[in-house]
């Protein structure tokens, strides 16, 4: 559930555009982490995530009141997950899907700034996600 502040509000009373890619980043993180994918492990292990492509799709408003969930599957990998990607679900406590936020990207060796096959143990936080329907390895 994410919490709403007066900031995050636009000038129609509903939910910054930017808002939905922030929350979605601070989403992803907090899904590492509980996958044992620390910002502590990524440093010590030499790698990151990177962002290619971001993309939101609105389909109803969120205004201040509303209480939010948000989701992740993964819809795409390669087999050795050194790309991924990832969507999220923006939905309402009634169950109206409010926006789909769909992130394209890989992991990257942080000492060489190159794409790379991520360590063992990122490929099996990644394995632990829940997998979209429309799910493809790429």
């Amino acid at each position: 559930m994410i919490s709403l502040r007066w900031a995050d509000i636009d000038p129609n009373f509903h939910l910054r555009h930017s808002c939905y890619y922030d929350f979605g980043a601070q989403f992803r993180m907090q899904v590492l982490e509980e996958l044992g994918i620390t910002l502590q492990v990524m440093q010590h292990e030499g790698f990151g995530p990177i962002l290619f492509r971001e993309e939101c799709v609105f389909k109803r408003e969120i205004r201040f009141q509303d209480v939010i969930t948000i989701d992740v599957e993964l819809c795409a990998a390669r087999e050795d997950r050194s790309r991924w990607s990832f969507r999220h679900r923006f939905t309402r406590a009634d169950g109206t899907l409010c926006a789909v936020l769909t992130v394209d990207g890989a992991w990257m060796d942080t000492r060489l700034r190159k794409l790379a096959v991520p360590p063992a143990l990122a490929i099996e936080g990644i394995d632990k996600l829940p997998r979209s329907e429309d799910f493809r390895w790429t």
